[in-house]
């Protein structure tokens, strides 16, 4: 018996045998960056990163493939010549065949299993014996090359089924009835509630106003709101984009109204005169952001802007305002400490509930909670919990003189619902007006701080495009269509500026969490929502009711909400190598000395026996005061202490230098990629997404840097 005889037969391969799958055609972003990303413990994970499904739940899935870079099904092309790489099998059969090379010879009687080395491209050459021959002793012969499938969009697809996502419910361009309408642009108002107004709640108080004040800014936040939002829909991005008073403005306008000139004035007259600066400074610094998107100058910026720095940047933001949040709840904890509890149970762990197929507590978790919270204190203001013998809680604390009422004026301050005269004395009907405060005073060196806020407030925008494009439109937007979004963001502040809202108006970040929640992208949803804000801000009961809200709630909710700014702006990493140590180091660096370094401007020069004027959660932003850097030009001293006492300016200078320069590939950096001329020509339905109403695109054409 020869040595070859006395070898094992083959193993039996595993049964069933497993099926053959196709690699899945990568998408255009992986395409021009080379994308193939590796998983730790999914080895069966695929090109494009998804764990390919067994043949039995393949058969069942519609013919459609998701596109992982803009979220929209890839239709399968109609029936036809099959294309592989650019050519027909009509054309294959014209072609003369093409000569084989001879098989190789076969091995000598006796041999031992021969085994030939796998080739670089995944094939291997043939092999005998056990590890090489299939059950009847043939070799195995595997293809030398894969070849990839390119799915072509079919060009007579309804665009409304290709604009439209699979797990969205209404498409960009999608016009439901009047009442689907009017119900989804209400829940899609309502869950942003929040962001639309607490500002206004949290700035008009620092300056001093009254609760009449504190009225009529919110009902001019709102106006401004609606006119800004159906201005950005219709001349802007046309995503459907939510324009309100951004926290980005927030930690600046602290820093204005605490500036050191503004410490000798006092009341109504405090109010005003702070109010005219702001009005003056974002003027100007939203000037400053349409020269930027309308100049063109925005679309070299975008070079820069990449998710690394966003998401640094924008988390920096919500992690500034660490020092307002819980010193205010803790004024009157058992209320304060409620209203988070419910909003966290409400948003985390009854957000999987259903009613009539809406997620209601997810959806509504910030008007909600607020509800419940503030009808639980106004029963206990009833009931006399806060009620204190001989204690008036309209009397200022400095008035007080018996030690017993004063030992309780901040209870009852924080406490009782019914200290605010806000919603009594509003009228029925207001129409805010531009210069209602005054003549806006121009200072420069507040000029310069707002137009460096300007410039993160659109890097903000930028990150808030493309995921919001990535659900709701066909492909992310041009260059030229960020920067003519970007342009018009600054021309609406300029609006902002001259109605006196405090803040300037952009892009609010949490517009990407709603759209992804309520699975609403259509604009008409925004556009209607938008015209109710108009309508109820000329209700003047409307803004003294949001003023009538007690300070413990809105710190409460503000916590909240600056949690989910900061988690929303971490989010961003997902279009990048999360995992990559380059990412995590600059990541890492940006977010520490966006903290360190605020923090030894806001502390230079402040000990603690130090005797301030404001109270402790607005001890950060009086720093131009007291802060480091002194030299003989006071304005020069306000703008550098100021800017380098601000968390985000640290956390997009350090993030904007290290991603710039650390070497990384597009892959792992995550490069925006954005939509261009020939996509827009080779997709009509990219066109219909972001081109001008009323023919007004047609007189931009000749400016390719704010157009399609």
């Amino acid at each position: 018996m020869s040595s070859s005889d006395s070898k094992p037969g083959p193993k039996p391969g595993p049964w069933p045998p497993a099926p053959e799958s196709s690699a899945m055609p990568p998408s255009t972003w992986a395409k021009r960056t080379g994308f193939r990303p590796k998983f730790s413990g999914e080895a069966t994970a695929t090109d494009s990163g998804q764990v390919p499904l067994p043949a039995s739940v393949r058969a069942r899935q519609p013919e459609t493939q998701p596109d992982l870079e803009a979220g929209q099904p890839r239709l399968r092309p109609p029936p036809g010549p099959a294309v592989a790489n650019g050519e027909t099998d009509k054309e294959k059969k014209e072609k003369p065949p093409q000569p084989q090379p001879p098989p190789p010879p076969p091995p000598p009687p006796g041999a031992g299993p021969v085994k030939r080395r796998r080739d670089s491209d995944g094939a291997t050459g043939r092999s005998n014996g056990p590890d090489g021959a299939n059950g009847s002793g043939d070799p195995i012969r595997r293809p030398t090359r894969i070849e990839e499938t390119v799915e072509v969009l079919p060009q007579s697809v309804d665009d409304d089924l290709v604009a439209r996502s699979l797990h969205m419910k209404y498409g960009l361009r999608d016009t439901p009835g009047l009442v689907p309408i009017g119900f989804y642009g209400l829940q899609h108002y309502l869950s942003m509630l929040g962001s639309l107004i607490l500002v206004p709640l949290v700035i008009v108080p620092a300056m001093g106003g009254s609760h009449e004040d504190i009225a009529n800014v919110v009902s001019t936040v709102l106006f401004v709101c609606g006119i800004t939002t159906l201005l950005h829909t219709s001349f802007g991005s046309r995503l459907p984009l939510i324009q309100g008073p951004s926290f980005v403005f927030l930690a600046p306008a602290l820093a204005i109204i605490n500036s050191p000139e503004f410490q000798g004035l006092n009341g109504n007259n405090n109010f005003k005169h702070i109010m005219r600066e702001l009005q003056g400074a974002i003027i100007i610094g939203s000037a400053f952001q349409a020269v930027l998107g309308y100049s063109g100058l925005m679309s070299l910026i975008l070079r820069l802007i990449n998710p690394v720095v966003v998401a640094p940047t924008i988390a920096a933001v919500g992690l500034s305002f660490y020092s307002y949040g819980f010193p205010l709840v803790g004024k009157c904890l058992e209320i304060g400490v409620v209203q988070i509890l419910l909003v966290v149970i409400f948003a985390l762990y009854l957000r999987k509930i259903s009613v009539l197929s809406h997620r209601i507590f997810l959806i509504y978790a910030v008007p909600l909670s607020l509800a419940i919270t503030w009808a639980t204190a106004f029963l206990l203001t009833e009931a006399g919990a806060y009620t204190y013998k001989g204690c008036d809680p309209n009397v200022p604390e400095s008035n007080v003189v018996s030690s017993h009422c004063r030992k309780y004026m901040t209870r009852m301050k924080y406490c009782r619902v019914d200290t605010s005269q806000a919603l009594r004395s509003a009228p029925w009907f207001r129409f805010p007006y531009p210069l209602q405060w005054g003549v806006p005073i121009f200072s420069w060196k507040m000029a310069i701080v707002m137009c460096v806020v300007s410039v993160i407030a659109s890097v903000d925008s930028v990150g808030s495009y493309h995921a919001s494009s990535l659900l709701v439109a066909s492909r992310p937007p041009t260059r030229g269509v960020v920067s003519r979004a970007i342009g018009l963001e600054g021309f609406t502040s300029v609006l902002a500026g001259l109605w006196g809202t405090g803040t300037g108006s952009t892009t609010l970040t949490e517009n990407v969490h709603t759209i992804a929640v309520t699975k609403m992208g259509s604009r008409r949803v925004v556009e209607l929502g938008a015209c109710v804000l108009v309508i109820l801000s000329l209700v003047g009961k409307v803004g003294g009711f949001i003023a009538s809200i007690p300070q413990v709630m809105v710190a409460s909710l503000l916590c909240f909400m600056w949690a989910m700014f900061t988690a929303l702006g971490l989010s961003n990493l997902r279009y990048s190598e999360a995992g990559s140590s380059r990412n995590i180091i600059i990541v890492g660096l940006s977010l520490f000395f966006s903290l360190s370094v605020p923090a030894y401007f806001q502390q230079y020069g402040i000990s603690p026996s130090s005797n301030l004027s404001v109270p402790s959660y607005y001890q950060p932003y009086i720093v131009a005061s007291h802060g480091p850097f002194k030299s003989q030009y006071k304005g020069v001293n306000y703008v550098m202490n100021t800017l380098l006492s601000m968390n985000m300016v640290i956390a997009f200078i350090m993030a904007v230098v290290l991603d710039n320069t650390v070497p990384g590939s597009k892959q792992e950096r995550g490069v925006y990629v954005w939509s261009d001329s020939e996509t827009v020509t080779r997709e009509p339905a990219l066109a219909k997404d972001y081109e001008l109403p009323f023919r007004v695109g047609r007189f931009f054409r000749w400016v390719k840097w704010v157009g399609i």
